[in-house]
Parts: structure tokens; sequence; C-alpha cells
């Protein structure tokens, strides 16, 4: 019976040694110095029934009596989009791009001018090659919003951080540029 305590005892402390170990201080991790940071532009043309040679994104799927070439109103909502915009290291469409944002947005809100993203940048460039993942809500209306990095490939393997969007240039529902600046926390 001792055997028995004195072993569950045991058990109980590695336990608890091996839990506090792995404690993470939030505080220390907030106040961090990012590890690489890049600041990159995607270009985005929605098709909309006469821009088909130049488009870069395309509406897939539009609320019931919507159509796949007009965004819907209130907000767009239920309108799901997917691109393949080019990527420039500075906010002119012509520059030469060094990759592709590659992904889905959906307008996700009646009340609110919001949508929900998931895409990568495709890097093929001298500078840089691989994926950045990013995934997250965009609330359109706000000056700058983050989204997460959830990963990446190449030279930004299994990476994460933090991308702030910002709304560089609308113009009207067929084109618009975000500027993203990313900030990588994890890098190996």
């Amino acid at each position: 019976m001792e055997t028995r305590r004195l072993a569950t005892f045991l058990f109980l402390l590695f336990l608890c040694l091996s839990q506090s170990s792995g404690t993470i201080n939030y505080k220390k991790l907030r106040h961090r110095k990012p590890c690489k940071t890049l600041v990159l532009y995607f270009h985005d043309i929605i098709f909309n029934g006469k821009n088909a040679k130049n488009a870069t994104s395309s509406i897939i799927a539009a609320p019931e009596g919507g159509n796949r070439t007009i965004l819907s109103g209130q907000d767009h909502f239920g309108d799901l989009v997917v691109f393949n915009d080019p990527i420039t290291v500075d906010n002119n469409l012509h520059s030469e791009p060094i990759g592709r944002a590659q992904g889905i947005y959906v307008y996700d809100n009646k009340d609110v001018f919001t949508a929900w993203l998931a895409f990568s940048f495709v890097l093929n460039s001298t500078n840089y090659k691989g994926t950045i993942n990013f995934a997250g809500a965009d609330p359109l209306m706000n000056k700058t919003r983050d989204i997460s990095v959830i990963g990446g490939t190449g030279d930004f393997f299994m990476t994460r951080g933090v991308a702030t969007l910002m709304t560089d240039a609308l113009e009207g529902e067929v084109y618009f540029r975000l500027r993203v600046d990313i900030k990588l926390y994890e890098c190996w």
C-alpha cells in the first residue's frame, strides 16, 4: 500500500513539475520583437462581367437571387470570392510581382461591412521563396485590421505572427489594394 501511495505521489509531482516548466509568460511574449518583418501589397481586381482579361478574383457563390458579376447588397453578405492576386513590394499595380496572394474571402455580416479571409502569399523572388499562410476576420471599416499568420513553407517554414491589413486604395467595387505589414514571431 505504501509503495502505491509513493508511486502516486511521485507521478503527481512529475505532472506538476512538467506542467509548470511549460508555462508561457504571455506578458513577455507581448513585448517580444519580431524575428522578421515584411511590408507587401496585393492588388485585387474583381471580375465584373466586362474585365475578364484583367480580373484576378471572382465571385464563386452569392446569396439566392444574387449573381456572380455584381457584389450583393447588404454589405455584400453571403458573397464568396476566390482570388489569385499579384503581390508587389510597393503600391504600384504595374510593378514586377514577387508572388501571388491566393485564397478566399467571404462577406459574413449583414449589418457591418466585414469579411473572413483565408489565403496564402506564394512568394517566388530572389529575396523570398515559399508561402506565408493567413486566416482571420477582416472588419473592413477599420483603418487597420490584424489577422493571424498561421504557418508557412520554404523561407517561412512553420512561421507564426500577425499581419496588419490596411486598405491602401479602393476603386468602386472592382479594385482594391491592401497593404500587409507582416510581423513574424516564430522563425525557423
